[in-house]
């Protein structure tokens, strides 16, 4: 007879109450599977060595095993602050001040996050706001008050208020002289 291939079957429940037993992972084991979890885990996003650690610690009850994972992923070098802290302050259409604060979210070190806010030039900074400014002005300008839309829209973007109020003088400075009028009710 030829060997057919099994069909599977769900085990019954156990009818006397007792649960199965639970397999118990050998130490090695364990490292295994969260090392291979690691991988995976950055594999998919750039992670913190904060942010791996937690997503480690939900996965195992024995956090040496979790540090030793944690340890070997940096020693091979999958796992970098720096270059997290230098890819999120690489993104354009972000202020300084969201950068700061999801760097500060994700775990990255104090003098890991000045370093790399240092290195940020305000000049590509103020051109980055002014693009999204001029980009987005016509949709502010439909609403009641374009320069409180604007101001808001910044802001949540993370640039600085010193910022966006020079940048929307200017913006005001372009504007035609009939929207003057409209508001006198003309």
């Amino acid at each position: 007879m030829p060997d057919r291939p099994r069909a599977s079957r769900a085990r019954a429940p156990r009818t006397d109450g007792a649960a199965r037993p639970e397999r118990i992972a050998t130490p090695e084991q364990e490292r295994e599977r969260l090392l291979l979890y690691a991988f995976r885990a950055l594999g998919q996003r750039a992670l913190s060595r904060h942010e791996l650690r937690e997503r480690l610690l939900r996965r195992t009850e024995q956090p040496d095993i979790a540090e030793a994972v944690l340890a070997r992923v940096q020693e091979l070098g999958y796992l970098s602050d720096e270059q997290v802290a230098h890819s999120e302050a690489a993104r354009r259409g972000v202020g300084q001040h969201r950068v700061r604060q999801k760097l500060r979210q994700r775990g990255v070190e104090a003098g890991v996050v000045a370093q790399v806010m240092a290195e940020r030039d305000p000049d590509a900074e103020e051109e980055d706001a002014r693009t999204l400014l001029d980009r987005r002005w016509d949709t502010f300008q439909r609403s009641g008050d374009p320069v409180k839309r604007a101001h808001a829209f910044l802001m949540r973007r993370g640039y600085p208020g010193a910022l966006i109020w020079r940048l929307l003088r200017e913006k005001a400075a372009e504007v035609p002289d009939e929207v003057e009028t409209e508001e006198e009710g003309f």
